[in-house]
């Protein structure tokens, strides 16, 4: 393809998908062996099978694309390794939904039938978030592309289970688990959400049996006293010793229950007397447990209320709560309610209350675990960037319970224990059994339940390279280098792959964790379907393209912070491409006679050595906030360098020589434009790979691709003070007189004067020689001198950097007329500065109408002010003798 065939505007969709099918059908994504080059490896977060883009995924994945094709420029041996998690409850649900529509339930079907179901689905759509990710130009290695259900995954996640079970670390036992009605499976701690909601606490008499009076308690869930087993007192609570030991009856049940004293108790809250539910609150569990108390389960997994409920069974557990209170105060039992905010438990999947639920689960004894992965983050082993989620992630691992890892699903990893009716064994294997190996008899059926799908990923970034099979990926690639993850998911997934890394690798899994934060509308909010305000990251690629919606993402960022999705920011990304394309256009459209094998380009002038040496200080810039993980700031000195210095200076700083020059003056204008023309779109092209690329491939260049081009280095651009401290003064000179121009509307085709006053001699001799850029920017013809006797007539005036600046407007433009002009313009502003001013004079404004109203006001005086003091000088050196 010539230079010249670059079309004049650019269209995403004629380069992106094309660009990326070569990329990816030519290899570039994969690491290349076998070259002794040091490894960089990262694993993707991998999103749920069921699961689209959205703009949480778009951050991840475009800052761990940045990483990658930077390490990758750098000379890496680079692994960016992608996958997704069979996601169990959001996938059951979605077959589950299917069939709902054919009239059908799981059950109907069995659970061999249903899998199949779910592989079908899986087949089906499984693949649409991985297509989307590549739209977004993600460079990962797709043919190691993993499934945390897949055959390799799949053995990881046995050989563990078989080793914590073995050594005692894997236990079954009764206890209160976190249960969703809705996705009928038990939820972890970590995917509980506690949510602010209006409640209230209602105190209830408990009679005591002996007639003798009544023990007052306080709850916020009298539904569940149906399922009380106790009431308990704080042991130096005077008001309730006596009582100790006495019982109370238990309103409409009738059931006698003790009195008990327990150091848990807060003799501060409520009455000081609590009632004590065993089966439904895991702090009454651990009481009962501590008094022998029975556990007298009333609300079911359906979230309706049990047999155990007596008449009030069948009852949905919020009408009951109503039928009880209704009975209670018929019997002039309910003594008060109190209005109060309450932090209630929700799934995070599906938002429905959770009720806390006793229940026979699997867990992983979390202490033996945590403890080796808070030591590796103390001792700085894995380092948290930014700093501060480091305290979150220790502070969860030293007060950490141990993890319910069963869940009641069919679709996931299930449980490899295997129960004997005969003879009671229970086996746990690494293969499927037929027959029991204790009593050789077939009469055994495998535990119904599936690992939690935390459980899977936290193998990740070994499990996909291969273990527990020793490969040469796992050899070269684990460690990785960094994660790169959201903040959100510290506690169900960084946390539980260290200590697994820890403990079956013997090594921490990634040297540093890179946090950032959540995407939020332009109102701060968090996307949500509810709030209906999510963006769809594939509708903002077809209507602005990747590499906009990339750079928008990435020069918002701060490691941890929650950045802002404006429409306005991903507008300005677009106008940064269209500026790039347009510029290397104009570079491109010079370059018929350029001669890139000719040695020596001629000598380099003021404005080649400047733009070299700012070149320079851009790639510095961007590599600093590479390794510092401040990939923001890498992309804004890449935008201030291209947008300002490279397009708006320097290009028009060559122009004269292109067109008008000698044919090594016009050489040496295409040398160096090509040279940082093409160094900066390297700089680039991890931030923005589509564009780069195209424009990188109509350039002179060595290789296949820009992606396997080798980051700049030092020598690209060459530091020179001198130059950017001369250029710095033709820059500041030209700018004045610009700006004198535009205030004095002079017409920007008027050819104009400039006398530019420099006492200093050598920076007057810089201005001398370089006076053309000057001339050729500006639209003047320029007067350097040392001092003047006299002040030109009707001259605008300015002072910059050791230079006086003066443009004559005699003969440039209508004097009278002008100043007629700011003379209106003047007392409309002074007319809109009065009734502003009378405004915040008046003492009923200030006290009625709203501070930010008030604010408002005083920020439009104080513009206003400016604007008088600017038009009455502008006046002034227009009515001046």
């Amino acid at each position: 393809m010539g230079h010249n065939s670059i079309p004049s505007v650019y269209d995403p969709h004629q380069v992106e998908e094309r660009r990326y099918r070569y990329w990816e059908e030519h290899g570039f994504f994969r690491p290349l062996p076998g070259t002794g080059r040091e490894p960089y490896s990262i694993v993707m977060p991998p999103p749920n099978v069921t699961g689209e883009l959205h703009m949480g995924h778009a951050l991840n994945n475009t800052l761990q694309d940045v990483l990658t094709r930077w390490r990758r420029m750098q000379g890496f041996e680079t692994l960016w390794l992608p996958g997704t998690d069979h996601a169990g409850i959001a996938t059951q649900a979605r077959v589950e939904g299917q069939l709902a529509q054919e009239g059908l339930t799981k059950y109907d079907l069995g659970r061999e039938k249903f899998l199949e179901r779910v592989w079908e689905w899986k087949a089906n759509y499984g693949h649409r978030i991985t297509t989307q990710l590549r739209r977004l130009g993600a460079s990962c290695d797709w043919s190691r592309e993993r499934f945390t259900m897949d055959e390799g995954c799949s053995a990881a996640v046995r050989e563990v289970f078989l080793r914590l079970y073995e050594e005692g670390l894997i236990y079954r036992d009764y206890y209160i688990v976190n249960w969703c009605p809705r996705c009928s499976t038990t939820i972890s701690d970590i995917e509980v959400e506690h949510l602010e909601v209006p409640a209230h606490l209602y105190h209830l008499k408990y009679p005591l049996k002996d007639g003798a009076g009544a023990v007052v308690i306080a709850t916020t869930r009298p539904e569940t006293m149906l399922g009380d087993t106790a009431v308990a007192v704080h042991p130096e609570d005077d008001r309730y010793l006596h009582l100790v030991g006495e019982t109370v009856l238990l309103p409409l049940v009738e059931r006698e229950i003790p009195i008990i004293a327990d150091p848990y108790v807060d003799p501060a809250f409520g009455s000081g007397a609590l009632k004590i539910t065993p089966a439904h609150d895991p702090n009454d569990f651990e009481i009962g447990r501590r008094h022998g108390l029975p556990q007298v389960q009333v609300i079911g997994t359906d979230g309706r209320m049990t047999a155990e409920a007596g008449r009030y069974q069948g009852l949905d557990r919020m009408d009951c709560r109503q039928q009880v209170l209704a009975d209670l105060k018929k019997r002039g039992l309910l003594v008060r309610v109190e209005d109060l905010d309450h932090a209630v438990g929700h799934c995070y999947r599906c938002q429905t209350m959770v009720e806390p639920t006793l229940s026979r689960q699997w867990f992983v004894r979390m202490k033996p675990l945590a403890e080796p992965a808070i030591k590796a983050v103390r001792e700085g082993r894995i380092r948290f960037v930014p700093e501060r989620f480091t305290k979150i992630y220790l502070d969860w691992l030293e007060n950490i319970r141990d993890w319910c890892i069963s869940r009641q699903l069919w679709w996931g990893h299930r449980i490899p224990v295997w129960y004997c009716d005969d003879c009671g064994e229970t086996v746990a294997s690494g293969t499927d059994l037929s027959a029991c190996p204790a009593c050789g008899r077939e009469n055994i059926e495998q535990d119904p339940d599936v690992l939690d799908t935390w459980f899977s990923s936290a193998l990740w970034p070994f499990s996909t390279l291969g273990w527990p099979g020793k490969t040469a990926d796992l050899d070269r690639f684990y460690p990785t280098s960094v994660l790169v993850t959201g903040r959100d998911i510290i506690f169900f997934w960084v946390a539980r792959m260290i200590f697994s890394g820890l403990k079956f690798m013997d090594r921490e899994p990634f040297a540093e964790v890179f946090i950032h934060g959540l995407v939020l509308d332009a109102l701060g909010r968090k996307m949500s379907k509810s709030l209906g305000n999510g963006v769809d990251p594939i509708e903002v690629i077809e209507k602005y393209g990747a590499d906009s919606l990339r750079f928008m993402l990435v020069t918002g960022n701060t490691p941890g912070n929650d950045l802002r999705f404006h429409f306005e920011k991903l507008e300005s990304s677009r106008n940064f491409a269209n500026k790039l394309w347009n510029a290397s256009r104009f570079v491109l459209l010079n370059l018929g006679d350029y001669r890139p094998d000719k040695a020596a380009p001629g000598t380099l002038e003021l404005a080649d050595r400047w733009i070299l040496s700012r070149f320079g200080a851009a790639l510095a810039r961007t590599t600093a906030g590479l390794e510092a993980y401040e990939l923001g700031e890498a992309a804004r000195a890449l935008y201030e360098f291209i947008w300002d210095e490279f397009c708006d200076w320097y290009i028009e700083l060559v122009k004269p020589r292109l067109y008008q020059g000698t044919d090594e003056e016009r050489a040496v204008a295409q040398y160096v434009l090509v040279r940082v023309l093409r160094s900066t779109l390297e700089l680039l092209h991890p931030f923005m790979p589509f564009i780069t690329e195209e424009l990188w491939q109509h350039l002179p260049h060595e290789g296949e691709t820009i992606m396997r081009t080798a980051w700049p280095t030092a020598e690209h651009g060459l530091a020179d003070p001198d130059a950017e401290r001369d250029m710095a003064f033709i820059v500041e000179a030209t700018r004045a007189v610009r700006h004198l121009r535009s205030e004095m509307n002079v017409p920007p085709s008027a050819r104009a004067e400039a006398v530019l006053v420099v006492p200093d001699e050598s920076v007057r001799a810089v201005v001398e020689r370089w006076r053309g850029y000057i001339e050729n920017l500006a639209n003047v013809h320029v007067l350097v001198t040392g001092a003047l006797e006299t002040r030109p007539e009707t001259a605008a005036h300015a002072v910059v950097r050791g230079m006086e600046v003066f443009v004559p407007l005699v003969g440039l433009i209508d004097i009278d007329r002008e100043a007629r002009r700011l003379a209106r313009e003047l007392q409309q502003v002074e007319k809109d500065f009065s009734r502003v001013e009378g405004k915040l004079g008046n003492p009923a404004f200030l006290e009625k109408a709203p501070p930010e109203v008030v604010e408002k006001e005083r920020g439009k005086r104080a513009e206003l002010a400016e604007k008088r003091e600017a038009l009455a000088a502008r006046l002034a050196v227009l009515r001046r003798p």
